[in-house]
């Protein structure tokens, strides 16, 4: 087997409890006591400026830089002030760790779960692409591949045409998740169905109701073109298309929860169609604007179940909610390192087709028993 280097992993602030769990995989992976992460800071001074300082030699090495930009528990003083480090600053972070390896590893590549400026991918009028703008920025300082989870618009990577970009999906660890907490459920197209969201899921949506054989359905978001609230036109309406949703069990798919404002709407439509149950699968779960309407629309029977996964940072008052699912993500993130690290392909990480039927075929077997 071919590896690129000596493989070494870095953890950017707020990452560090998953790349330690990421760490312990690849010891397993691998057969070794020793850890695979390098000790690196980014040291703040009083004005808010920063460096970067890495502790052992670069090297050689093929490095895998784990950056989490969403973390807002992370904070630094300035001006004797604790300030929460904003996605702007969790990027700036990841380029100083990449200066300071100057130029000396083999090989650099990013694992970005939620990708900075994700959103800001298309121009509509006269705005900025940032998120094309971040992945030229990362290239042209040496970063070979960039892996991350479910980007909002994987055509993004267009902006990067000659170097690698992986938009991974935690598809089977979702669905691995739901018949692990909700036992009773049926995966079959007589009592489950997969909704998307908006027009914008629809392949997240399509590729699960392909794999399982149920049946799909979507909304379509009505919004308000004339206004602009918070950045964004307003949603004056969720319209459904699709099959009759009596007595079934529906999960919804989408790429984040940021307000869950969308959410619980369609969620709240779907059971006003007679949806027997709500399970929501999020790749990112941020909550932005808090938990009190999750809590709400939870006692009030809207949704029964949220699935998120531990790329990005959530507090120890989601963790703790009844109704939310915390899907760990590390041992994939293993899986991917090491395979990239051996210049082997990724391609069944990438589509677990076959993992998802199997998955489905022991738990439809464990129900008959």
């Amino acid at each position: 087997m071919n590896f690129n280097g000596e493989l070494k992993v870095i953890g950017m602030r707020g990452c560090e409890e998953f790349t330690a769990q990421v760490d312990s995989y690849l010891k397993q992976i691998r057969g070794s006591d020793k850890s695979f992460v390098v000790s690196a800071q980014c040291p703040r001074f009083g004005s808010g400026e920063a460096k970067a300082l890495i502790n052992e030699s670069m090297r050689g090495l093929d490095l895998y830089i784990i950056s989490d930009c969403f973390n807002y528990g992370v904070t630094y003083k300035m001006y004797g002030m604790q300030v929460p480090m904003s996605p702007d600053d969790h990027f700036q972070d990841l380029k100083r760790i990449i200066a300071a390896t100057g130029g000396k590893t083999r090989r650099i590549s990013v694992i970005m779960p939620m990708l900075y400026e994700g959103r800001q991918h298309k121009r509509s009028a006269r705005e900025s692409l940032d998120c094309a703008l971040a992945l030229q920025e990362l290239t042209s300082m040496g970063v070979t591949n960039i892996i991350t989870f479910d980007a909002h618009d994987p055509r993004v990577q267009n902006a990067i045409p000659l170097n690698g970009f992986d938009s991974v999906r935690p598809t089977y660890q979702m669905l691995k998740a739901l018949v692990k907490n909700v036992p009773d459920v049926v995966l079959d197209k007589d009592n489950i169905m997969v909704v998307s969201p908006d027009e914008g899921a629809i392949g997240r949506s399509m590729y699960i109701a392909s794999v399982l054989g149920i049946e799909l359905g979507m909304f379509y978001k009505r919004r308000n073109y004339s206004i602009i609230v918070d950045g964004k036109n307003p949603i004056e309406a969720h319209e459904y298309l699709g099959r009759d949703l009596s007595g079934k069990d529906v999960i919804v798919v989408d790429d984040m929860i940021s307000s869950g404002d969308s959410m619980i709407d369609v969620a709240l439509q779907l059971k006003e169609r007679g949806a027997k149950r709500v399970f929501v699968f999020a790749t990112f779960a941020l909550f932005c604007n808090g938990l009190e309407k999750f809590d709400k629309a939870y006692e009030e029977g809207i949704f029964d179940k949220i699935f998120a996964t531990n790329l990005t940072y959530h507090t120890k008052e989601i963790l703790s909610r009844d109704w939310y699912c915390d899907v760990n993500m590390s041992k994939y993130v293993s899986y991917i390192i090491d395979t990239i690290n051996k210049d082997a392909s990724i391609s069944d990480l990438l589509n677990p087709v076959q993992k998802i039927r199997a998955l489905h075929d022991k738990h439809t077997e464990s129900q008959s028993e």
